[in-house]
């Protein structure tokens, strides 16, 4: 046997071998295997379908009832959403506000909560008189009772209806701050 050809038959075998064990663990049908995606940012860690919630005061009284068709929380951030949130917000009184809205978004640990599209909240006072308030977006604190809005509102009262652009509201008070272009239509009794 020819010396050169020693030399190279025991690469030449080594090489096949390689090949050989390269063909193995990379099969082509490792290639058609669908790949995982990254998860998004936007994974929802869990929902809820047709969403309750009662709370109640230290005394007893009830503070709130909330229902939403569904409620998602986002793993990363933290933040749940809310379809058709309806809230009836007591704060152990017997003219709660109604609030609702199409959407919302509850920041983490509640502190914060963006009702979001058609935004409806309405009280009857002691003398059966509805107030309803509408906007396209409101930012409510809970724990203030507090709420507020840059964007065109419009105030139907007993007496009247008043339109603004940007609104502060104080719920505990009932009192509200309108920002600007004011307009008001009352009836005088």
């Amino acid at each position: 046997m020819n010396p050169t050809l020693r030399t190279f038959l025991p690469f030449a075998v080594a090489a096949a071998l390689l090949v050989a064990i390269g063909y193995w663990n990379i099969r082509p049908e490792s290639f058609m295997e669908p790949s995982r995606a990254p998860q998004a940012d936007s994974a929802i860690d869990f929902y809820v379908e047709n969403a309750r919630s009662v709370q109640f005061q230290t005394d007893g009284a009830l503070h709130y009832r909330l229902k939403a068709e569904r409620l998602e929380h986002l793993q990363s951030s933290d933040i749940t959403l809310l379809t058709r949130p309806d809230l009836r917000l007591h704060r152990g009184s017997d003219y709660p506000w109604h609030v609702q809205s199409a959407r919302g978004e509850v920041a983490p640990g509640g502190t914060e909560v963006e009702l979001l599209d058609a935004v409806r909240v309405a009280r009857t006072d002691a003398r059966g008189r509805p107030t309803i308030l509408t906007t396209s977006r409101l930012t409510v604190f809970p724990e203030r009772e507090y709420a507020q809005t840059s964007q065109p509102v419009r105030i139907e009262a007993a007496n009247g209806v008043t339109t603004a652009t940007g609104m502060q509201a104080y719920l505990k008070d009932g009192r509200m701050l309108l920002q600007s272009n004011v307009r008001g239509q009352h009836e005088v009794r």
